[in-house]
């Protein structure tokens, strides 16, 4: 396992589906499930769809690494119930020894990791606890696909795979450069973002709306058109002042966003009415009395379905989180705390084409073409930190020559991985930020 962890760690593989988790971090002893996140909860992204249809022997291979590696005896790769009969993968297909296929149903947000988790395997995780506390190791479908890569062929991160979707002429599925700017990713498929549309890194739901200027990072998914007039973009173009102001004066008290908060029907004590009803001053003078606010998957139910004066407390919590990350304070359960699953939760769940109907993108939703051919970047931003821990060393100086899979960046003390030259080309700036490579 440690010669697999180091592979990982020097080829910097990190989570593809989420926010970046370093891979070599999540191997540990004692995992029973190796369990593959394929289910793309967000709409519109058909990312690890394509990735399923084109690689799947790959992806088979990656967790057969995993699983010897660390000595797992059963593979689940999830896969939502309508994808996997487009994909043409039946519930309990065994696609190599110890491993199936798992159908997932199709509802939101089955996708949260401690949520598929319950769904599949009927293990609850603990509040604050992480998988292999009940045995299981989950990776995204592209995650374990970089796996495969990096542990038979010793090939870093240096592209990845995304949806380019929304209100386009038709959704592609490419493979771009880490470090391409997204205006000349856009460019290279013939995509605008016209005034009335803003462009959103990530799903409609749990996206953030970013600049053209931006650029493609290992955890970059999807990159949407929306129109700013949907219910899933408006909401996102509130600032941070607004929304607490909203959520200080009118909401109504229902406690709807708990009733249907899909961690609160776990059982977890997430109670998202009690935090809208928190004021920030008192957060930030007792965050102890928020820490429960750790425990949200910022999943958007509580903001674009269930609050009918259109608070977002999904927002507050954000907040909330931010000053509990300054504290170094999360919500942890306790070794004899036990949780019990609401109930009614498999029917609070929202189907998935409900969902995009809340959301305003269902007329969106279309399978994309997908490029095999990998586009080609003049430039490229390589950032330091495209992972949670600390951000990677330069190892190249300014002038340096580089050649495509280089490693320009050093993996630094604690939780952190390698970053390496998507492209072939000259250093031309480096900061504690990015690496600039351009081609020569």
């Amino acid at each position: 396992m440690a010669d697999l962890k180091t592979k990982l760690q020097q080829n910097g593989v990190v989570g593809a589906g989420g926010a970046g988790f370093p891979s070599y971090g999540k191997l540990a002893e004692g995992a029973s499930i190796l369990l593959i996140n394929a289910i793309e909860c967000e709409p519109l992204s058909y990312t690890d769809f394509v990735l399923l249809r084109e690689k799947l022997y790959d992806i088979a291979a990656g967790m057969r690494v995993v699983m010897d590696a660390a000595g797992i005896p059963t593979g689940i790769l999830a896969v939502k119930d309508y994808r996997a009969n487009l994909l043409g993968l039946t519930d309990g297909q065994t696609l190599s020894e110890g491993i199936t296929v798992k159908h997932a149903p199709n509802v939101y947000p089955v996708g949260d990791e401690i949520n598929l988790i319950y769904t599949v395997t009927g293990r609850l995780v603990k509040p604050g606890c992480l998988p292999i506390t009940e045995g299981v190791i989950v990776y995204n479908a592209e995650t374990v696909y970089n796996i495969g890569r990096a542990a038979q062929q010793n090939l870093p991160v240096t592209e990845k795979w995304l949806t380019i979707g929304g209100d386009v002429s038709q959704p592609v599925c490419v493979k771009a450069p880490v470090g391409m700017r997204f205006s000349d990713l856009l460019a290279a498929v013939g995509v605008k973002v016209p005034d009335t549309h803003v462009l959103i890194d990530g799903g409609p739901s749990m996206g953030v709306i970013k600049p053209i200027s931006e650029v493609v990072t290992k955890t970059t998914k999807a990159l949407l058109i929306l129109p700013k007039t949907i219910p899933a973009v408006i909401g996102k173009q509130r600032t941070v002042q607004e929304n607490l102001r909203m959520a200080a004066s009118v909401c109504c008290q229902c406690t709807r966003c708990t009733d249907m908060c899909p961690r609160h029907l776990l059982g977890y004590p997430l109670e998202p009415h009690k935090m809208v009803r928190s004021t920030l001053s008192a957060a930030q003078e007792t965050p102890a009395l928020i820490q429960s606010a750790s425990l949200c998957c910022s999943c958007g139910v509580c903001a674009n379905f269930a609050c009918c004066q259109d608070i977002s407390p999904m927002q507050v919590i954000k907040e909330y989180k931010k000053i509990l990350a300054q504290n170094k304070l999360r919500y942890t359960a306790g070794p004899d705390e036990t949780f019990t699953p609401h109930p009614d939760r498999s029917y609070r769940m929202l189907n998935s084409i409900k969902w995009e109907e809340l959301l305003g993108v269902a007329k969106y939703d279309r399978l994309p073409d997908y490029l095999p051919e990998k586009l080609q970047a003049g430039v490229v931003e390589i950032r330091l930190s495209q992972h949670i821990g600390a951000p990677a060393a330069p190892c190249v100086k300014v002038g340096d020559t580089v050649t495509e899979n280089q490693p320009v960046a050093k993996a630094a003390n604690g939780l952190s991985v390698a970053q390496h030259a998507s492209i072939a080309g000259k250093v031309t700036f480096i900061d504690e930020k990015r690496i600039i490579i351009e081609t020569e």
